[in-house]
């Protein structure tokens, strides 16, 4: 009876991953042009990072649209940091940070945009235009492909609110756990991303690489999301408020992975911790939105808002009023991972349930044996899932580290439940500074 439940569960599981696209639905946005942005703002946070802030400004500096460095941001917490130097040799400017004790990313942002503006002595009204037409964010140790603005630039004349670019690995062939680390990202944005934007529906936004429409933050006054993830938090307020977001895999931008695996754990740990607390925060809300947002009474507002909106499109404005119909994201994103916890607590039972079975009739050997072949079959189906990932991803891994990749990705993805466990025992899980090599 135990292994009926384990396999029902299972069933339900697989059904409800597979049909996770089928409540997303296929969404029409109603999106308006508008020209390519005239300024642009770009928040680096860089506490410490001089061994690798130059190669970021100077792929910014290479860029096939001309970027003005002086709109160049670096954040850092002290003025003896020897980035200030490197930033203010390329022509950046600098931002020293009041409250360093805070160190979160999204604390750091905060600070950045509300020092620009008290500087500007400009916020929006209703009757001006934004300071910046979008904010980019990046990390010290990104480096950008010479077209990157000019791709992502698409998406934001196209109507996006939100977009983000392809997140290459500076160094997948670094070792093993640089490579997986890698493929992580893999799917979140080559099956997940890639898939939503296909559907119209809302993208998860992870680490940096993206840009926000500068209306919507300058309506923030400041940067709302202080998380352990914040880059996940700002994925479910973006679809929770219905912005317009796009994962534009021509933008090309490369990121560096972490080489110890003590560090992924952590990373992961960290990772985990966030999630769950961004959706403790968000979900409740997308729930009472599904059941309210889109009645008759709102979805006749939104049409009057998109109307408005596409009468003074020539502004190069952004309506920050939801004019879309989203709820298949919203759908979506109150789902989460539950189908594939469902699964997992359904193997668990099966195979407990089998083991126990066999040892009330003495059979241990056959039930050392039944845990093998269990575990042998989820390392073979993870071990199909990280080929198919090294197949759709762009860069290029060495034969030896493809191989390694293949055989330790699975071991790598099982890890997730002891970074999961970590996560719901440990109570403060905190920010740990990865050291960037360049």
């Amino acid at each position: 009876m135990t292994i009926f439940i384990g396999f029902i569960l299972v069933l339900l599981g697989v059904v409800w991953f597979l049909s996770t696209g089928l409540f997303m639905g296929r969404q029409k946005l109603q999106l308006i042009p508008r020209r390519n942005p005239e300024h642009i703002a770009i928040l680096i946070p860089a506490r410490d990072e001089s061994r690798v802030i130059a190669g970021l400004l100077e792929s910014l500096e290479a860029q096939t649209h001309p970027i003005r460095m002086s709109d160049v941001f670096v954040i850092v917490e002290s003025e003896k940091d020897p980035t200030v130097k490197i930033c203010r040799e390329h022509g950046a400017s600098v931002i020293i940070r009041t409250r360093p004790e805070r160190q979160r990313k999204g604390y750091a942002l905060d600070e950045a945009i509300k020092q620009i503006f008290a500087k500007s002595n400009k916020r929006q009204t209703s009757a001006q235009s934004p300071l910046y037409d979008a904010y980019f964010i990046f990390d010290a140790d990104n480096r950008l492909a010479p077209n990157y603005f000019e791709k992502i630039f698409d998406s934001y004349r196209a109507g996006y609110q939100l977009a983000t670019g392809y997140r290459h690995s500076k160094n997948a062939n670094a070792n093993v756990i640089a490579a997986v680390s890698s493929l992580t990202f893999s799917m979140i944005n080559t099956i997940g991303n890639k898939k939503r934007t296909r559907r119209g529906g809302n993208i998860i936004f992870s680490g940096t690489g993206f840009y926000i429409d500068g209306n919507v933050v300058e309506e923030w006054g400041g940067w709302p999301f202080h998380s352990l993830t914040e880059d996940y938090e700002l994925s479910l307020y973006a679809t929770l408020h219905g912005f317009t977001t796009f994962y534009n895999e021509s933008a090309v931008f490369y990121d560096e992975q972490p080489t110890k695996f003590s560090q992924t754990v952590a990373q992961r740990t960290r990772w985990i911790k966030g999630y769950f607390s961004s959706r403790r925060k968000y979900i409740p809300l997308m729930r009472r939105a599904l059941k309210s947002r889109y009645s008759n009474r709102y979805r006749s507002a939104a049409a009057s808002r998109q109307a408005n909106a596409s009468a003074n499109h020539q502004t190069n404005s952004i309506n920050l009023q939801p004019a879309n119909d989203n709820r298949g994201s919203l759908r979506r994103e109150a789902i989460g991972v539950k189908p594939v916890i469902l699964i997992l607590v359904g193997v668990v039972i099966m195979l407990l349930g089998g083991l126990i079975e066999l040892c009330v009739r003495g059979e241990f050997l056959a039930a050392f044996l039944a845990v093998l072949a269990t575990l042998a079959l989820v390392y073979s189906v993870l071990m199909f899932i990280t080929i198919e990932l090294i197949k759709r991803e762009k860069f290029s891994l060495t034969p030896e580290i493809r191989r390694r990749a293949v055989l330790f990705n699975p071991i790598y993805l099982i890890t997730y439940v002891w970074c999961a466990l970590k996560a719901l025992f440990i109570k403060n899980v905190k920010w740990s500074r990865i050291d960037h090599k360049g």
